[in-house]
Parts: structure tokens; C-alpha cells; sequence
């Protein structure tokens, strides 16, 4: 690479354009858009594809099945995300990762949109798990390698960019979920893949004009020799898993419960090799060692958080389907409309969040404090999904304002612990860690799923009452836990609020 210096990169954009924003925001802010559109459309029907009949243009497999498949999904696909910082750190550059990510997702859509069936549907899985591994972590550094470091409107650019984010996931639903549902599923995947397919052909076209030299630079770049190596120890690795993964598949050993076991089992050891490495090593000074310390129950809680919040789109959506009143109000609803009042919750009261947090300035709920709040408003979510069933029984069909209900309670708990969660993993991480850490971050969402992939299979409607009471009230008693602990982990994070 010829040039050297952030201050180079920076200068090689053009600084307004898109809202007092440097042009490349425009092109990033619609690349995510099309691309969380692509991925949200899909999660609104992938769980009913699965488990409808046959007859009705599904798969035709388990409810139980369904929803582990579901929720390992999830899991892999946050997992992937240290690859993707991997490749973009040491092979492509961020700019060139994000690209060739979209192509993948596009790809798995595509797949799901001819009628392929279980194979097709595999195929996708790991099409898109690659690709959203390639494209996601690194979209966001893209974005960051637009403003200098002192730059006042870095924080609201990112707000802008979130934004971008949370549309795609809430207009996604009532499109893809609309044709999927009402007409064709694979009708509804193929809307997917054209979304990805848009979101390409605008990073295509405006990347260079818009985004300079932004994402362009290798930071720790493999040298020609290591290069060979990896690309060999790749190859063999890739080769032992699909000869192993096919004998296993054939000779009946590997089977979906036991894919998805592994999966779990794995979601709980990588983050905690994670922290064995960084407390242990040499490179973490005294004052980091505490901080780690002060880390990991945030980290649990942020587990137990999203175990809840991810089953939105799986026990909630078989909920919306199975459960409740879809005409309402004169108005015929789709159970996939449902996965649009996250997003839209998070649009409406994301301002105010942070409106709140500036009021406040010192005065504000200490990092722990807010995530033992989020914890309990992610159980009282699950908590209150017992009333419908206690006073009717679960035989009859639900009214869908609980549902709403039970959305907003945990968009509430997310707006408390997501954003605050981000903010304290910078500020925790240990100096010569501070990249991975981010990823582990994103890791406490692929054990939350890892984690719900058997959870999952406990949920039946004679079941309900249990289950969202148990999930609901061990959320709860973990954030007073946490709030009674949030002295002694304020003393470990050394002066950090």
C-alpha cells in the first residue's frame, strides 16, 4: 500500500454529502440497509418454511427441530464474525471482505429461492453464515475509517448508520413475510436476494467516488509465505471436515440434535477460552486482569439477555402463527409482521435513550446497574407471556397486543444493555486485545443461541406457562443479582463507569 496514515485515509473522502456526513455514509448506510433487509425478510418466514407442510410449500419438519435450527443459525452466524475480522485484518482489507460477504448472502438467498429442499436449505445456512461473518463486523470499521478520531460527528454518523439497520429489519418483514406467506416462499427468498443484489450494486457503483481509500488498508497483512501456509492448513482443514462431515451424514452418525448439540457445546467454550487466554497472558497488566474480572458477569447477563431476545424470531414467531388472533382490528395480519416491532421499538425510543443518558450526564445508572435493569426487563418480556395462557388456557387463540406487549418490554431491556454493553467492552478491554474482545462481545449472542438451540425444545403450548415463567423469573432474579453485585463490579473496572 502506498499510503500509510488514518489522516490519508480520511482525506481521500470526501467529508459532505450525505447529511453534513462524508459521502461514503450514503454508501454504507444503504449497503447495511439492503443487506439487514436480505437477512430480516428471511429469519420472517425461514422458522414457518421449515415447519409447514409440504402440502403448503414448507419442508415439512418438527416444530421442536425447526426451532433449534433456528437458533443455531443465529448462533453460527454471530460466531463467524471472528473469521471475518480475521480475513479482513491480515488478507483483504475491510472493504474488499464486506464485498465478497455480500456476494455469499446473495448466494444463500438465492438457493432458498429455487424449491431445493433440505439440501437447499443447508447450502443457504452456510452460504450466508460465511458471508454475514465476511460482511458484518466489517462494514461497521468501514464506517469508522471515515471521520478522524476527533471528529464531533463520529457518534452521530454511527447513529446514522444504526439507523440504516434497524429500516432494512422493519420493512423486511411486511414485504418478504407478505409474498412469502400469502403467496410463495420462495418467492419471498428470492425478494431477499434481489435486497442484497441492491445493496451490491449501490457499494459498486459508489465505492470508489464515496469511500476513498476507506477499508482499503491491511492492517497486519500475511506475508507471502504465511500466506501459502494458511492457505494450505485451510485447504486440509476444509477437506478433513466435508469428507468427515459426509461419512458421518451417511453412515447416520451425524444427525441434526447432535449438530446442533456440538454447536451449543462450542458456544460456551470459545468465550471461555477467550477469557482463560487474555487473563493469562503476559501482554494483560493488573489493572486489565480487574477489568476482565469486572467483565465476565456482564458478560453472563448479556448471555441470559439475548437467550430471551433471540427467541423473538423463533418461539415468539411460532407464538404469532399458532397462538394468536391474525385478524385484528378489520386487518388480516401475517405472523411475520411480528419481527418488525424490534426494529421499530429500537427506531422510536433509541433517541430517547440517549437523550436520556446526555441529560443525565454523571448522574446516570452505573454500566452494571443499567444491565441489571435490561435483565429484568428481558424477564418480565417472558414473564407476562403467562397471563393469556393462566386466564384462558392455551387452547384459545391469544390476543396479538401481547405479543406487542412483550416485544416492547424487552426493545426496553436491549436499549439498556446493548449500546451500554458495546461502549463497556472498548472501555474493559485489555490494550492487546482490544479487537478480539469486540468480537467476544458479539460472541455473548452465538452462546445465548448456542444455549436456546436446547432450550428451544422444552417450548410446546402445554408447556407455555412453565416455560416462560422459568426463563422470565431466573432473567429476573439474575438482574437483582447483578444490581446487588454492581458495588463490588464497579470496584473491579478500576475507576471505569
Amino acid at each position: 500500500m502506498d499510503f500509510k496514515t488514518k489522516q490519508e485515509i480520511v482525506e481521500s473522502v470526501p467529508q459532505k454529502g450525505f447529511f453534513g456526513h462524508p459521502k461514503g455514509l450514503f454508501t454504507l448506510f444503504f449497503t447495511e440497509f439492503w443487506e439487514r433487509f436480505s437477512y430480516y425478510g428471511m429469519r420472517a418466514i425461514l422458522i414457518y418454511y421449515m415447519y409447514y407442510a409440504v402440502s403448503e410449500g414448507g419442508l415439512g419438519m418438527d416444530k421442536t427441530t425447526a426451532a433449534s435450527v433456528m437458533a443455531i443459525y443465529g448462533s453460527l452466524v454471530y460466531m463467524s464474525g471472528i473469521i471475518g475480522g480475521w480475513i479482513a485484518d491480515r488478507l483483504l482489507g475491510t472493504k474488499s471482505t464486506v464485498f465478497y460477504g455480500g456476494i455469499l448472502i446473495m448466494g444463500g438467498h438465492i438457493a432458498l429461492s429455487f424449491p431445493g429442499g433440505i439440501t437447499a436449505l443447508f447450502l443457504s445456512m452456510g452460504l450466508i453464515v460465511i458471508g454475514t461473518g465476511l460482511l458484518k463486523p466489517n462494514v461497521s470499521s468501514v464506517v469508522g475509517d471515515l471521520y478522524r478520531k476527533d471528529d464531533n460527528r463520529r457518534d452521530a454518523g454511527f447513529s446514522i448508520f444504526v439507523m440504516g439497520i434497524n429500516l432494512g429489519a422493519l420493512i423486511a418483514p411486511f414485504i418478504v413475510g407478505t409474498l412469502g406467506q400469502r403467496y410463495n416462499f420462495h418467492l419471498g427468498f428470492g425478494v431477499a436476494a434481489i435486497g442484497m443484489l441492491l445493496g451490491l450494486i449501490i457499494f459498486l457503483a459508489t465505492r470508489k467516488k464515496n469511500l476513498g481509500l476507506a477499508g482499503s488498508l491491511v492492517p497486519n497483512p500475511l506475508s507471502e509465505d504465511e500466506k501459502r501456509k494458511v492457505f494450505l492448513s485451510f485447504g486440509i482443514a476444509a477437506a478433513i471436515i466435508i469428507i468427515l462431515g459426509a461419512i458421518s451424514i451417511n453412515t447416520g452418525i451425524l444427525t441434526i440434535d447432535r449438530f446442533t448439540m456440538l454447536v451449543s457445546i462450542l458456544g460456551i467454550l470459545i468465550p471461555a477460552l477467550y477469557f482463560i487466554l487474555m487473563f493469562r497472558s503476559k501482554k494483560t497488566t493488573d489493572d486489565e486482569k480487574s477489568n476482565l474480572i469486572a467483565y465476565i458477569p456482564l458478560f453472563i447477563a448479556a448471555i441470559m439477555f439475548w437467550a430471551i431476545e433471540e427467541q423473538g424470531s423463533i418461539i415468539l414467531a411460532q407464538y404469532a402463527d399458532q397462538r394468536t388472533q391474525l385478524n385484528f382490528a378489520g386487518i388480516k395480519l401475517e405472523s411475520s409482521w411480528f419481527q418488525s416491532l424490534n426494529p421499530l421499538f429500537i427506531v422510536i425510543f433509541a433517541p430517547v435513550f440517549a437523550w436520556l443518558w446526555v441529560k443525565l450526564g454523571n448522574r446516570q445508572p452505573s454500566t452494571p446497574t443499567k444491565f441489571s435493569i435490561g435483565l429484568i426487563f428481558a424477564g418480565l418480556s417472558f414473564v407476562v407471556m403467562i397471563a393469556p395462557a393462566y386466564m384462558n388456557g392455551v387452547e384459545t387463540l391469544v390476543n396479538p397486543m401481547w405479543l406487542v406487549l412483550s416485544f416492547f418490554l424487552v426493545v426496553i431491556g436491549e436499549l439498556l444493555l446493548s449500546p451500554v454493553g458495546l461502549s463497556a467492552t472498548t472501555k474493559l478491554a485489555p490494550a492487546a486485545f482490544s479487537a478480539q474482545t469486540m468480537s467476544l462481545w458479539f460472541l455473548s449472542n452465538a452462546s445465548a443461541q448456542a444455549i436456546n438451540a436446547q432450550l428451544v425444545k422444552l417450548y410446546k403450548p402445554e408447556t407455555e406457562i412453565i416455560y416462560f415463567g422459568v426463563i422470565g423469573a431466573i432473567s429476573i432474579l439474575l438482574g437483582f443479582i447483578l444490581f446487588a453485585m454492581s458495588p463490588k463490579i464497579q470496584s473491579y473496572m478500576r475507576g471505569t463507569r
